[in-house]
Protein backbone atom coordinates (compact mmCIF):
# COMPACT_ATOMS: atom_id res chain seq x y z
CA UNK A 1 0.00 0.00 0.00
CA UNK A 2 1.34 3.04 -1.17
CA UNK A 3 2.33 5.60 2.05
CA UNK A 4 3.49 8.47 0.66
CA UNK A 5 2.10 11.38 -1.94
CA UNK A 6 3.91 13.49 -4.25
CA UNK A 7 1.84 16.92 -3.82
CA UNK A 8 4.27 18.34 -6.79
CA UNK A 9 4.33 15.18 -9.19
CA UNK A 10 1.93 12.65 -8.85
CA UNK A 11 -1.27 12.67 -11.68
CA UNK A 12 -3.48 15.36 -10.05
CA UNK A 13 -6.67 13.40 -10.53
CA UNK A 14 -5.14 10.12 -8.55
CA UNK A 15 -3.40 12.41 -6.20
CA UNK A 16 -7.02 14.08 -4.67
CA UNK A 17 -8.45 10.98 -4.71
CA UNK A 18 -5.74 9.81 -2.47
CA UNK A 19 -6.50 12.31 -0.08
CA UNK A 20 -10.32 12.82 -0.34
CA UNK A 21 -11.26 9.19 0.42
CA UNK A 22 -9.36 8.96 3.42
CA UNK A 23 -10.71 11.94 5.07
CA UNK A 24 -13.83 11.43 4.00
CA UNK A 25 -14.64 8.33 5.60
CA UNK A 26 -12.66 9.44 8.84
CA UNK A 27 -15.46 12.65 8.79
CA UNK A 28 -17.86 9.40 8.22
CA UNK A 29 -16.85 7.01 11.08
CA UNK A 30 -17.26 10.73 13.54
CA UNK A 31 -20.28 11.47 12.30
CA UNK A 32 -21.42 8.60 13.92
CA UNK A 33 -20.53 9.86 17.24
CA UNK A 34 -23.17 12.62 16.36
CA UNK A 35 -26.04 9.91 15.43
CA UNK A 36 -25.62 6.98 16.89
CA UNK A 37 -27.01 8.47 20.26
CA UNK A 38 -30.28 10.04 19.04
CA UNK A 39 -30.89 6.64 17.08
CA UNK A 40 -30.83 5.15 20.15
CA UNK A 41 -32.63 7.36 22.38
CA UNK A 42 -35.30 8.07 19.69
CA UNK A 43 -36.44 4.33 20.07
CA UNK A 44 -36.49 3.99 23.85
CA UNK A 45 -40.40 2.66 24.64
CA UNK A 46 -42.74 5.52 25.51
CA UNK A 47 -40.34 8.34 25.57
CA UNK A 48 -38.43 8.34 22.63
CA UNK A 49 -40.08 11.33 20.64
CA UNK A 50 -39.88 13.71 23.97
CA UNK A 51 -36.23 12.78 24.67
CA UNK A 52 -34.98 12.61 21.26
CA UNK A 53 -36.11 16.38 21.14
CA UNK A 54 -34.55 17.29 24.63
CA UNK A 55 -31.29 15.75 23.30
CA UNK A 56 -31.66 17.64 20.01
CA UNK A 57 -31.25 20.41 21.80
CA UNK A 58 -28.52 20.02 23.31
CA UNK A 59 -26.38 19.13 20.46
CA UNK A 60 -25.74 22.57 18.73
CA UNK A 61 -24.80 23.11 22.67
CA UNK A 62 -22.06 20.22 22.65
CA UNK A 63 -20.93 21.18 19.38
CA UNK A 64 -20.57 24.65 20.70
CA UNK A 65 -18.42 23.31 23.23
CA UNK A 66 -16.30 21.07 20.81
CA UNK A 67 -15.47 24.35 18.58
CA UNK A 68 -13.16 25.58 21.56
CA UNK A 69 -10.79 22.37 20.68
CA UNK A 70 -10.93 23.65 17.53
CA UNK A 71 -10.04 26.74 18.61
CA UNK A 72 -6.70 25.41 20.25
CA UNK A 73 -6.32 22.65 17.97
CA UNK A 74 -6.66 23.90 14.32
CA UNK A 75 -5.12 27.23 15.98
CA UNK A 76 -2.32 25.38 17.14
CA UNK A 77 -0.93 22.09 15.14
CA UNK A 78 -0.17 24.03 11.92
CA UNK A 79 2.12 27.05 13.92
CA UNK A 80 3.54 23.35 15.66
CA UNK A 81 4.20 21.82 12.03
CA UNK A 82 5.78 25.30 10.80
CA UNK A 83 8.41 25.19 13.71
CA UNK A 84 9.22 21.47 13.18
CA UNK A 85 9.28 22.00 9.38
CA UNK A 86 12.00 24.91 10.56
CA UNK A 87 13.94 22.45 12.76
CA UNK A 88 13.00 24.27 15.58
CA UNK A 89 11.90 21.43 18.06
CA UNK A 90 12.07 23.04 21.28
CA UNK A 91 10.13 25.68 19.99
CA UNK A 92 7.37 23.24 18.59
CA UNK A 93 7.38 21.70 22.14
CA UNK A 94 6.64 24.94 23.62
CA UNK A 95 3.64 25.03 21.42
CA UNK A 96 2.04 21.73 22.12
CA UNK A 97 2.89 22.63 25.85
CA UNK A 98 0.79 25.91 26.04
CA UNK A 99 -1.87 24.83 24.11
CA UNK A 100 -2.49 21.69 26.70
CA UNK A 101 -2.76 24.20 29.19
CA UNK A 102 -5.20 26.18 27.25
CA UNK A 103 -7.69 23.22 26.66
CA UNK A 104 -6.87 22.40 30.51
CA UNK A 105 -8.58 26.28 31.08
CA UNK A 106 -10.86 26.22 28.87
CA UNK A 107 -12.23 22.66 30.21
CA UNK A 108 -12.44 23.75 33.51
CA UNK A 109 -13.87 27.64 32.82
CA UNK A 110 -16.59 25.99 30.23
CA UNK A 111 -17.63 22.86 32.64
CA UNK A 112 -18.31 25.38 35.99
CA UNK A 113 -20.04 28.22 33.01
CA UNK A 114 -22.69 25.21 31.63
CA UNK A 115 -23.33 23.59 34.45
CA UNK A 116 -24.22 26.71 36.01
CA UNK A 117 -25.76 28.20 33.42
CA UNK A 118 -27.19 25.20 31.63
CA UNK A 119 -30.75 25.51 33.04
CA UNK A 120 -31.56 28.94 31.66
CA UNK A 121 -29.92 28.25 29.00
CA UNK A 122 -31.76 24.81 27.39
CA UNK A 123 -34.67 26.57 27.93
CA UNK A 124 -33.74 29.81 25.96
CA UNK A 125 -32.28 27.18 23.50
CA UNK A 126 -35.62 25.33 22.68
CA UNK A 127 -36.28 23.27 25.26
CA UNK A 128 -39.89 22.83 26.72
CA UNK A 129 -41.44 22.00 29.78
CA UNK A 130 -41.90 18.49 29.12
CA UNK A 131 -38.78 17.74 27.29
CA UNK A 132 -36.73 19.77 29.81
CA UNK A 133 -36.04 16.59 32.20
CA UNK A 134 -34.74 14.77 29.27
CA UNK A 135 -32.26 17.93 27.55
CA UNK A 136 -31.26 18.54 31.48
CA UNK A 137 -30.17 14.97 32.39
CA UNK A 138 -27.84 14.37 29.09
CA UNK A 139 -26.44 18.27 29.63
CA UNK A 140 -25.47 17.41 33.05
CA UNK A 141 -23.91 14.38 32.37
CA UNK A 142 -21.98 15.76 28.80
CA UNK A 143 -20.97 18.89 30.63
CA UNK A 144 -19.48 16.80 33.34
CA UNK A 145 -17.28 15.09 30.70
CA UNK A 146 -16.06 18.27 28.91
CA UNK A 147 -12.22 17.88 29.63
CA UNK A 148 -12.10 14.53 28.06
CA UNK A 149 -13.91 16.20 24.93
CA UNK A 150 -11.29 18.96 24.51
CA UNK A 151 -8.33 17.07 25.16
CA UNK A 152 -9.34 14.56 22.44
CA UNK A 153 -10.39 16.57 19.77
CA UNK A 154 -7.72 19.48 20.64
CA UNK A 155 -4.99 17.02 21.05
CA UNK A 156 -5.41 14.99 18.24
CA UNK A 157 -4.54 17.97 15.87
CA UNK A 158 -1.01 17.20 17.23
CA UNK A 159 -0.94 14.08 16.46
CA UNK A 160 -2.09 14.31 12.98
CA UNK A 161 0.83 17.65 12.38
CA UNK A 162 3.88 15.23 13.22
CA UNK A 163 2.18 12.73 10.17
CA UNK A 164 0.44 10.38 12.82
CA UNK A 165 -2.39 10.33 10.40
CA UNK A 166 -3.25 6.97 11.42
CA UNK A 167 -2.73 7.18 14.69
CA UNK A 168 -4.91 10.48 14.33
CA UNK A 169 -7.96 7.96 13.01
CA UNK A 170 -7.64 5.36 15.30
CA UNK A 171 -8.83 8.18 18.02
CA UNK A 172 -11.46 8.58 16.00
CA UNK A 173 -12.57 5.45 15.77
CA UNK A 174 -11.99 4.34 18.98
CA UNK A 175 -14.42 6.75 20.74
CA UNK A 176 -17.13 6.19 17.95
CA UNK A 177 -17.00 2.34 17.95
CA UNK A 178 -16.74 2.21 22.24
CA UNK A 179 -19.59 4.34 21.65
CA UNK A 180 -21.78 2.41 19.44
CA UNK A 181 -21.19 -0.68 21.77
CA UNK A 182 -21.86 1.12 25.10
CA UNK A 183 -25.12 3.00 23.88
CA UNK A 184 -27.66 -0.23 24.02
CA UNK A 185 -26.23 -1.61 27.21
CA UNK A 186 -26.42 1.98 29.41
CA UNK A 187 -29.69 2.84 28.04
CA UNK A 188 -31.81 -0.66 27.30
CA UNK A 189 -29.39 -3.08 28.94
CA UNK A 190 -28.90 -1.03 32.47
CA UNK A 191 -32.44 0.95 31.48
CA UNK A 192 -30.70 4.67 32.17
CA UNK A 193 -32.44 5.70 28.83
CA UNK A 194 -30.93 9.18 28.26
CA UNK A 195 -28.34 9.14 31.27
CA UNK A 196 -26.86 6.00 29.99
CA UNK A 197 -26.44 7.55 26.06
CA UNK A 198 -24.68 10.55 27.89
CA UNK A 199 -22.48 8.07 30.01
CA UNK A 200 -21.77 6.13 27.26
CA UNK A 201 -20.19 9.28 25.29
CA UNK A 202 -18.24 10.74 28.07
CA UNK A 203 -16.76 7.34 28.62
CA UNK A 204 -15.77 7.16 24.85
CA UNK A 205 -14.30 10.17 24.82
CA UNK A 206 -12.27 9.51 28.01
CA UNK A 207 -10.88 6.56 25.97
CA UNK A 208 -10.16 8.87 23.24
CA UNK A 209 -8.32 11.36 25.38
CA UNK A 210 -6.56 8.78 27.24
CA UNK A 211 -5.47 7.21 23.76
CA UNK A 212 -4.28 10.79 22.60
CA UNK A 213 -2.61 11.62 25.65
CA UNK A 214 -0.65 8.14 25.99
CA UNK A 215 0.34 8.87 22.41
CA UNK A 216 2.17 12.55 22.98
CA UNK A 217 3.89 11.24 26.05
CA UNK A 218 5.47 8.59 24.07
CA UNK A 219 9.14 8.70 23.85
CA UNK A 220 8.96 7.63 19.91
CA UNK A 221 7.00 11.04 19.32
CA UNK A 222 9.23 13.30 17.63
CA UNK A 223 7.36 16.19 19.71
CA UNK A 224 6.75 15.01 23.03
CA UNK A 225 3.85 16.45 24.83
CA UNK A 226 5.47 18.03 28.71
CA UNK A 227 4.80 21.06 30.64
CA UNK A 228 6.67 24.16 31.14
CA UNK A 229 7.58 27.14 28.38
CA UNK A 230 4.45 28.42 28.79
CA UNK A 231 3.98 32.04 27.16
CA UNK A 232 1.07 34.50 26.34
CA UNK A 233 2.41 35.35 23.08
CA UNK A 234 2.00 31.91 21.64
CA UNK A 235 -1.51 31.83 23.00
CA UNK A 236 -2.37 34.84 21.52
CA UNK A 237 -0.83 33.72 18.32
CA UNK A 238 -2.51 30.08 18.75
CA UNK A 239 -6.19 31.98 19.06
CA UNK A 240 -5.35 34.23 15.94
CA UNK A 241 -4.57 31.45 14.10
CA UNK A 242 -7.67 29.56 15.12
CA UNK A 243 -10.45 32.14 15.49
CA UNK A 244 -11.11 31.32 11.50
CA UNK A 245 -12.47 27.31 12.36
CA UNK A 246 -13.66 28.60 15.74
CA UNK A 247 -16.35 30.71 14.20
CA UNK A 248 -17.32 28.48 11.48
CA UNK A 249 -17.92 26.02 13.97
CA UNK A 250 -19.58 28.03 16.71
CA UNK A 251 -21.49 29.87 14.06
CA UNK A 252 -23.16 26.96 12.97
CA UNK A 253 -23.83 25.91 16.49
CA UNK A 254 -25.57 28.86 17.17
CA UNK A 255 -27.55 29.00 13.88
CA UNK A 256 -28.90 25.41 14.89
CA UNK A 257 -29.20 26.39 18.26
CA UNK A 258 -31.74 29.61 17.06
CA UNK A 259 -33.09 26.84 14.58
CA UNK A 260 -34.67 24.76 17.48
CA UNK A 261 -35.51 28.18 19.21
CA UNK A 262 -37.87 29.24 16.43
CA UNK A 263 -39.26 26.15 15.73
CA UNK A 264 -40.28 25.72 19.66
CA UNK A 265 -41.33 29.16 19.63
CA UNK A 266 -44.12 29.14 16.17
CA UNK A 267 -44.85 25.40 16.54
CA UNK A 268 -46.28 26.12 20.32
CA UNK A 269 -47.29 23.43 22.60
CA UNK A 270 -48.88 21.34 20.51
CA UNK A 271 -46.48 21.01 17.92
CA UNK A 272 -43.14 22.77 18.66
CA UNK A 273 -41.78 19.63 20.76
CA UNK A 274 -42.94 17.59 17.24
CA UNK A 275 -40.76 20.21 15.08
CA UNK A 276 -37.83 19.60 17.37
CA UNK A 277 -37.75 16.03 17.28
CA UNK A 278 -38.32 16.53 13.47
CA UNK A 279 -35.25 18.76 13.37
CA UNK A 280 -32.99 16.54 15.15
CA UNK A 281 -33.29 13.93 12.56
CA UNK A 282 -33.03 16.43 10.05
CA UNK A 283 -29.80 17.83 11.02
CA UNK A 284 -28.43 13.94 11.24
CA UNK A 285 -29.68 13.15 8.07
CA UNK A 286 -27.32 16.52 6.95
CA UNK A 287 -24.23 15.14 8.76
CA UNK A 288 -24.15 12.50 6.33
CA UNK A 289 -23.62 14.79 3.57
CA UNK A 290 -21.44 18.13 5.16
CA UNK A 291 -19.18 16.25 6.82
CA UNK A 292 -18.14 14.11 4.43
CA UNK A 293 -17.56 16.24 2.13
CA UNK A 294 -15.96 18.84 4.46
CA UNK A 295 -13.39 15.67 4.81
CA UNK A 296 -13.13 15.55 1.11
CA UNK A 297 -12.22 19.18 0.74
CA UNK A 298 -10.34 19.76 3.96
CA UNK A 299 -8.32 16.56 3.05
CA UNK A 300 -7.35 17.97 -0.28
CA UNK A 301 -6.09 21.26 0.58
CA UNK A 302 -2.48 20.47 0.72
CA UNK A 303 -2.37 19.71 -2.76
CA UNK A 304 -3.41 23.40 -3.70
CA UNK A 305 -1.31 25.14 -1.28
CA UNK A 306 1.78 23.23 -2.18
CA UNK A 307 1.24 23.61 -6.00
CA UNK A 308 0.73 27.44 -5.05
CA UNK A 309 3.58 27.80 -3.40
CA UNK A 310 6.15 25.82 -6.17
CA UNK A 311 4.49 27.92 -9.19
CA UNK A 312 2.29 25.23 -11.06
CA UNK A 313 -1.26 26.85 -11.69
CA UNK A 314 -2.56 24.28 -14.09
CA UNK A 315 -1.58 22.00 -11.36
CA UNK A 316 -4.10 24.09 -8.91
CA UNK A 317 -6.80 24.50 -11.48
CA UNK A 318 -6.93 20.19 -12.07
CA UNK A 319 -6.92 19.91 -8.59
CA UNK A 320 -9.84 22.12 -7.69
CA UNK A 321 -11.78 20.89 -11.18
CA UNK A 322 -11.47 17.18 -9.56
CA UNK A 323 -12.31 18.27 -5.65
CA UNK A 324 -15.66 20.10 -6.98
CA UNK A 325 -16.36 17.27 -9.75
CA UNK A 326 -15.82 14.87 -7.26
CA UNK A 327 -18.05 16.86 -4.49
CA UNK A 328 -20.76 17.30 -7.08
CA UNK A 329 -20.78 13.53 -7.84
CA UNK A 330 -21.14 12.75 -4.08
CA UNK A 331 -23.87 15.16 -3.64
CA UNK A 332 -25.62 14.12 -6.95
CA UNK A 333 -25.64 10.39 -5.22
CA UNK A 334 -27.16 11.87 -1.80
CA UNK A 335 -29.54 13.31 -3.65
CA UNK A 336 -30.76 9.89 -4.97
CA UNK A 337 -30.26 8.79 -1.42
CA UNK A 338 -32.62 11.14 0.09
CA UNK A 339 -35.42 10.13 -2.38
CA UNK A 340 -35.28 6.40 -1.90
CA UNK A 341 -33.57 5.87 1.42
CA UNK A 342 -34.12 8.63 3.61
CA UNK A 343 -37.45 7.20 4.54
CA UNK A 344 -35.08 3.66 5.98
CA UNK A 345 -32.85 6.47 7.88
CA UNK A 346 -35.43 8.02 9.43
CA UNK A 347 -37.06 4.98 11.18
CA UNK A 348 -33.78 4.65 12.79
CA UNK A 349 -34.56 7.24 14.95
CA UNK A 350 -38.23 6.78 15.60
CA UNK A 351 -41.53 4.48 15.09
CA UNK A 352 -43.94 7.32 15.38
CA UNK A 353 -45.76 7.58 12.10
CA UNK A 354 -46.15 11.15 12.24
CA UNK A 355 -42.90 12.39 13.30
CA UNK A 356 -41.53 9.78 10.68
CA UNK A 357 -43.83 11.30 7.91
CA UNK A 358 -42.70 15.06 8.53
CA UNK A 359 -39.12 13.87 8.93
CA UNK A 360 -38.79 12.71 5.57
CA UNK A 361 -40.79 15.31 4.02
CA UNK A 362 -38.50 17.84 6.23
CA UNK A 363 -35.62 16.30 4.75
CA UNK A 364 -36.24 16.36 1.52
CA UNK A 365 -36.96 20.11 1.54
CA UNK A 366 -33.89 21.01 3.85
CA UNK A 367 -31.66 19.40 1.48
CA UNK A 368 -32.84 20.39 -2.01
CA UNK A 369 -29.96 22.53 -2.61
CA UNK A 370 -27.17 20.27 -2.11
CA UNK A 371 -25.87 20.27 -5.55
CA UNK A 372 -24.98 24.15 -5.41
CA UNK A 373 -23.70 23.33 -1.69
CA UNK A 374 -21.18 20.69 -3.51
CA UNK A 375 -19.90 24.14 -5.46
CA UNK A 376 -19.89 26.17 -1.94
CA UNK A 377 -17.81 23.81 -0.50
CA UNK A 378 -14.73 23.03 -2.09
CA UNK A 379 -14.53 26.89 -3.62
CA UNK A 380 -14.69 28.17 0.17
CA UNK A 381 -12.23 25.60 2.03
CA UNK A 382 -9.89 25.64 -1.73
CA UNK A 383 -9.81 29.43 -1.37
CA UNK A 384 -8.28 28.93 2.04
CA UNK A 385 -5.83 26.51 0.83
CA UNK A 386 -4.84 29.45 -1.54
CA UNK A 387 -4.11 31.93 1.18
CA UNK A 388 -7.61 33.98 0.85
CA UNK A 389 -8.53 33.40 4.55
CA UNK A 390 -10.52 36.38 4.45
CA UNK A 391 -12.32 36.11 1.57
CA UNK A 392 -13.17 32.40 2.42
CA UNK A 393 -14.46 33.53 5.69
CA UNK A 394 -16.62 35.81 4.38
CA UNK A 395 -18.22 33.39 1.94
CA UNK A 396 -18.46 31.38 4.36
CA UNK A 397 -20.10 33.37 6.97
CA UNK A 398 -22.39 34.82 4.41
CA UNK A 399 -24.03 31.70 3.86
CA UNK A 400 -24.48 31.58 7.22
CA UNK A 401 -26.07 35.01 7.62
CA UNK A 402 -28.89 34.22 4.74
CA UNK A 403 -29.71 30.91 6.34
CA UNK A 404 -30.31 33.09 9.93
CA UNK A 405 -32.45 35.53 7.83
CA UNK A 406 -34.73 32.81 6.33
CA UNK A 407 -34.63 31.51 9.80
CA UNK A 408 -35.85 34.80 11.38
CA UNK A 409 -38.37 35.83 8.22
CA UNK A 410 -39.57 32.71 6.72
CA UNK A 411 -41.78 31.22 9.92
CA UNK A 412 -43.22 34.80 10.46
CA UNK A 413 -44.64 35.37 7.07
CA UNK A 414 -45.22 31.68 6.29
CA UNK A 415 -45.18 29.04 9.46
CA UNK A 416 -42.81 26.83 11.53
CA UNK A 417 -43.02 24.42 8.50
CA UNK A 418 -41.49 27.31 6.25
CA UNK A 419 -38.45 27.02 8.63
CA UNK A 420 -36.73 23.96 6.57
CA UNK A 421 -36.51 26.47 3.48
CA UNK A 422 -33.73 28.34 5.33
CA UNK A 423 -30.73 25.83 4.41
CA UNK A 424 -31.85 25.60 0.74
CA UNK A 425 -32.44 29.20 0.18
CA UNK A 426 -29.06 30.17 1.62
CA UNK A 427 -27.62 27.44 -0.01
CA UNK A 428 -28.02 28.49 -3.34
CA UNK A 429 -27.50 31.65 -2.49
CA UNK A 430 -24.30 31.75 -1.46
CA UNK A 431 -23.18 29.08 -3.52
CA UNK A 432 -23.67 31.61 -6.53
CA UNK A 433 -21.94 34.72 -4.62
CA UNK A 434 -18.94 32.41 -3.73
CA UNK A 435 -18.48 31.03 -7.31
CA UNK A 436 -18.75 35.21 -8.87
CA UNK A 437 -16.20 35.72 -6.16
CA UNK A 438 -14.27 32.76 -6.77
CA UNK A 439 -14.30 33.15 -10.71
CA UNK A 440 -13.29 37.06 -10.36
CA UNK A 441 -10.69 36.35 -8.33
CA UNK A 442 -9.00 32.96 -9.59
CA UNK A 443 -7.19 34.62 -12.54
CA UNK A 444 -5.41 37.26 -10.19
CA UNK A 445 -4.23 33.91 -7.93
CA UNK A 446 -2.69 32.13 -10.88
CA UNK A 447 -1.40 35.15 -11.90
CA UNK A 448 0.84 35.65 -8.54
CA UNK A 449 1.60 31.90 -8.64
CA UNK A 450 2.97 32.02 -12.12
CA UNK A 451 5.06 35.13 -11.39
CA UNK A 452 6.14 33.36 -7.77
CA UNK A 453 4.28 36.01 -5.97
CA UNK A 454 4.94 35.72 -2.45
CA UNK A 455 1.51 34.18 -0.64
CA UNK A 456 -0.35 36.54 1.11
CA UNK A 457 -3.85 36.06 3.42
CA UNK A 458 -6.17 38.64 2.31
Amino acid sequence: MRRTNDLGRDPVGKLVLRLAIPTMLAQLVNVLYSIVDRMYIGNIPDIGGLALAGVGVCGPIVTLLSSFASLVGLGGSPIMAMRMGEGRKEEARRILNNCFLMLLVLSLVLTVSFLLAKDHLLMWFGASEITFPYANTYMTIYTAGTFFALMANGMNNFLICQGFSGLGMATVMLGAVLNIILDPIFIFGLKMDVAGAALATVISQMASCAFVLGALLRKRMPVRLGWGGFDGAIMRRVLVFGLSPFLIIATDSVLLIILNTVLQRYGGPGLGDTLVTCATIVQSYLLLITMPMGGMTLGTQPVVSFNFGAGAPERIKKAIQTIVILCLIFCGVMMVVTYTVSPLFVRLFTSDGEIAARSVRYIKMFTCMIIPLAVQYPLVDETTALGRVRRALFCSLFRKSVFLAGLLLLPYFFGAEATFFSEPIADLVAATVTTILFVRGFPQVLLECTHGGERRVI
